[in-house]
Formats: structure tokens, sequence, C-alpha cells
């Protein structure tokens, strides 16, 4: 077991800090941005990330698309990079969310979507990068250095950046108090004990599916990401209505479920969904008081539908990083990964 204190460990426990770091030191350039959305009244939003980063990008689609009606589109960065092709997006949005700026990928898909009529808004921990300077706004998140490679409070960031635009944009102001209570709530969130309830269970498997739904999905995204990143374990994500078709043919004793379910419209789906599961004979575990036959697990409610699931990947993150240990491994230094990847 590694013993020694994680970059990982320490990044996460620095999340309630950063979260307030954010809303504080850049909370003028959002409502600034946010204003500017709102001027330009965009037909629909793209979206542009890889990796962690696009699972924000795809927590941010459920969010504008549930409170501003508006449609989002995840856009591929090859479009531009690989394939040199330009997108009609006038009366559109773009956001590009990038930990380092640095992607060339991302950069020249940014730049297309502002030559095509976007209004264009970089999301990413580098100030003075290449992707802020393609970009008509620039958010710097103010996570701080991240040295592990798995991504912790850098994807907590971006995501509540994206909220905190958007709430700007839509004078949401039901929101924006509640992104002002999250770091408090991500210190409570850290606190919630995982690790005794999952990993004698899971250490015994290969695979495991991870369900959520709603936004909810997003954060089940990257839960399986980093299962695989930072313990080597096959995972996959699924909603929880999606799981109950053709996935449903893995499900049995010996494979394991995580649903991560919020306090939202969707939560009686995903308890019912992982009690139906647990009913087949698979060990499950949810994070809802609404579930009889699946094993309940702790959980922070936030009291805003789009802020609970954050809090839901916080205490996933503080659970995957422990079990890397458990398992022999170090979560900082995944085998065959780097923390900047710049493809092309």
């Amino acid at each position: 077991m590694i013993s020694n204190i994680t970059h990982m460990q320490r990044e996460i426990e620095e999340i309630p800090e950063a979260v307030a770091r954010l809303l504080d030191g850049s909370g003028a350039v959002l409502a600034e941005a946010g204003r500017g959305i709102k001027e330009r009244e965009p037909h629909f939003v793209v979206t542009v990330a890889r990796g962690s980063s696009d699972h924000a990008a795809t927590f941010m689609k459920y969010a504008v698309e549930l409170t501003a009606g508006l449609a989002v589109a995840s856009v591929g960065p090859s479009i531009a990079s690989i394939y040199g092709r330009k997108l009609r997006l006038d009366g559109s949005a773009c956001l590009a969310i990038s930990q380092s700026g640095k992607s060339p990928d991302i950069v020249a898909m940014a730049e297309t979507a502002r030559a095509g009529g976007s209004l264009t808004i970089a999301v990413t921990n580098t100030a003075d990068s290449p992707l802020a300077r393609a970009s008509d706004y620039a958010i710097d998140i103010l996570a701080g250095p991240e040295r592990s490679v798995a991504a912790t409070k850098t994807f907590v960031n971006s995501a509540v950046a994206g909220l905190a635009l958007m709430a700007h944009s839509t004078g949401d102001e039901a929101l924006l108090a509640a992104l002002a209570r999250l770091p408090a709530h991500f210190g409570k969130a850290i606190a919630c004990d995982w690790m005794s309830v999952l990993a004698e269970t899971i250490e015994k498997q290969k695979s495991l599916f991870i369900l959520g739904r709603g936004p909810s999905a997003a954060m089940a995204n990257e839960a399986a990401l980093k299962f695989k990143e930072t313990c080597g374990m096959h995972a996959e994500a699924y909603s929880a209505a999606e799981v109950m078709h053709g996935p449903l043919a893995l499900i049995g004793p010996d494979f394991p479920v995580l649903a991560l379910a919020a306090r939202d419209a969707s939560e009686p789906s995903v308890a019912e969904a992982a009690d139906g599961l647990a009913a087949k004979g698979a060990p499950v575990f949810v994070t809802s008081a609404l579930a009889n036959r699946a094993t309940r697990l702790p959980h922070v409610a936030t009291g805003h539908p789009l802020t609970d699931p954050l809090t839901l990947i916080v205490s996933f993150y503080v659970f995957v990083e422990a079990f890397a240990r458990h398992r022999g491994l170090d979560p900082d230094t995944p085998r065959n990964l780097r923390k900047v990847t710049e493809t092309v």
C-alpha cells in the first residue's frame, strides 16, 4: 500500500479553498462574460473539450438545457485540426474547456468557432494560454497548480465556473447563492466515508458500471475515467435508463454498480434502477435514501439540483484516491499517462 500523502489527496482537500478562490478572484470576469452571453442572445451553445474537461462540458450541457432552454452540442476538435472544416456557428456561444489551454486541437476549434461567428469563452487554469488568447472571454479557474495526473480540483472548478457563467447570463440569483455555499458543502463531502463500504466488494472485481442521470451522468463519466486512470480498473458509465437495455446482460453477482443520484427530478428513477439491479443479484451502491435494496452511500445535499452532483464527485475522488493506494498503486502517476496531453 502507498502510505505517503499523494498530490491527488492534497488537491482533493484543496477543493473547498480552490472554489472559494475562483468565485472571489474570477467573479468579475464571470459576471462580464455572463452579460456578454446575455447580450448575444445565442440560439444554441457548443462545447469544445477532451477528457475530464469534456465531462465538465457534459455537465454544462445538462445545466444549460435544463435552465436556459438552449440546445447544447459537443463539437469534435478534430473537425478543425484534422479535417480543416469550418462550421457555421453564427448566433451561438462556444464554451472551450482546457486545464492547460495548450492542446492544439482545442485551440484550433476555438479559433474556428470564433471565426464562424460564435461568442467564445475559454475556461482554463492557465490565464495566459493560447486558448485564452483565442477567445472573446477567458475565465481563469484559479485552481492553483495541479501536480497529480488525475484532474480533481480543476474539474470541479471548471464545472463551477460554467454554472456561474450561466447564472450570471440568466440572472439566476438562487444558483449564485448555492454556488457561494459550495465550499462548505465540499468540506463535508470530503469527510464522507465510501472506502469502508465499497472497497471490499469492488477490489474482487475487474470491471463495474457507474450510473447517473441528467447532470449526474457527467459525474458518472468522470468517475469511470478516474477508476481507469488511478486504479487500473475497467469502469463504464451509463445513464440509469440506458443500462436497462443491452448493458443489463452483464449484470450479476460478480458485477458491481455505483449509482450517483443527485437530489433532483432524476433521483427516484436512479434509485429505482439501483434497486432493480440489486434485485438481479448485483452488488449495487447508491447515493440516495430512496433506495431499498441497494446499499446506501453517505452523501451531502446542497439544497440546489445543479450543485448537488458536484459534492458526489468530490466524495468519489476521496474514495478512488484511497482505493488506488489500497491496491498498491500511486494515483499521481498512472501508467502511460502524463499531465498535459497536447492532441492535434
